[in-house]
């Protein structure tokens, strides 16, 4: 509750009291505002009145406490597969009537942990905008109407797309703003939980947005962003080619990589979290073998 008031405390006095009213100025939550520039001061107020409209008139609405509070309903890679085509295109109306109940059940949930942050991180611009994005989504995703026909499945389709793109830099503007306030964080332990859960969270989302979208297109071997006939190997050739090619350029040489095993194997799986995981992993063993043998950085070992 102490937390709760903090918070409405703090936006009340970055927004201002009223919507009419000019906001109060604070210098920390604008680092790069010179008090010389009205216009710097006047592009302040028209972000503030822009806040206005998402933060002040949502944060305080019961609709985002109650959606926090109910349990994500989670969708299994079987049922996407196999609940992912029809002859009618129903598959499409049951999808974004999923998408529409959860997404904003999600969202809501992290929202609830931007508003666990302590009080001082919360309080970053740069947190507090990503906080806003997240608020922004759920007062969108929730007000769009029931799904009833292929009309409104297309019209929340450019919901989605657009959401997603608005979301793109989410990770980068996090990280960003953890390292602005990062003398500030003194339990290093809730900070990397929230991160954990955020980013989960937020793979989670993209993953059925995706989904969703992807089952619209008619593409070989796949249903949305399942692919029914994945084969290990060529994936982590893909990913060896584009990670060698970054060390070469780095280091002038690559470590080859010999892929070992059931090499013909192939079955349906998701490529998505592959392709998050691969090029980290390999960029980050080719690194580390070529600085552990600077001194032979032609005859590195597989």
């Amino acid at each position: 509750m102490v937390k709760r008031i903090m918070w409405k405390t703090l936006l009340r006095i970055e927004l201002g009291a009223a919507g009419n009213q000019a906001p109060c100025v604070l210098p920390f939550l604008l680092p790069g505002l010179r008090y010389g520039s009205s216009s710097a001061i006047d592009q302040h107020h028209e972000l503030a009145r822009e806040r206005s409209k998402t933060v002040t008139s949502f944060y305080n609405q019961s609709a985002i406490d109650t959606a926090a509070e109910k349990p994500s309903v989670r969708l299994t890679p079987t049922t996407m597969l196999y609940s992912g085509r029809s002859q009618d295109g129903s598959h499409l109306l049951k999808s974004s009537r999923y998408l529409h109940h959860e997404l904003p059940v999600r969202i809501a949930h992290r929202i609830k942990g931007f508003r666990s942050l302590p009080f001082i991180i919360g309080c970053n611009p740069t947190i507090l905008h990503v906080h806003e994005l997240y608020i922004r989504a759920f007062q969108k995703l929730s007000e769009f109407p029931p799904i009833k026909d292929q009309e409104s499945e297309t019209q929340y389709c450019k919901l989605v797309r657009q959401l997603l793109d608005d979301h793109k830099d989410v990770v980068t503007l996090l990280a960003e703003g953890l390292r602005e306030c990062r003398k500030h964080i003194q339990d290093e332990k809730m900070i990397r939980s929230f991160l954990d859960k955020t980013l989960t969270s937020r793979l989670g989302i993209r993953m059925l947005a995706t989904h969703h979208l992807a089952l619209h297109e008619d593409k070989p071997d796949f249903v949305g962003i399942i692919c029914t006939r994945l084969s290990p190997k060529k994936i982590i050739e893909k990913w060896v080619d584009f990670a060698r090619r970054l060390c070469e350029h780095k280091y002038g040489n690559a470590p080859q990589v010999r892929i070992n095993g059931h090499v013909a194997a192939r079955f349906p799986f998701i490529p998505m979290p592959l392709d998050y995981i691969l090029p980290e992993l390999l960029k980050n063993a080719m690194r580390a073998t070529m600085e552990s043998h600077l001194d032979t950085p032609y005859n590195v070992p597989d």
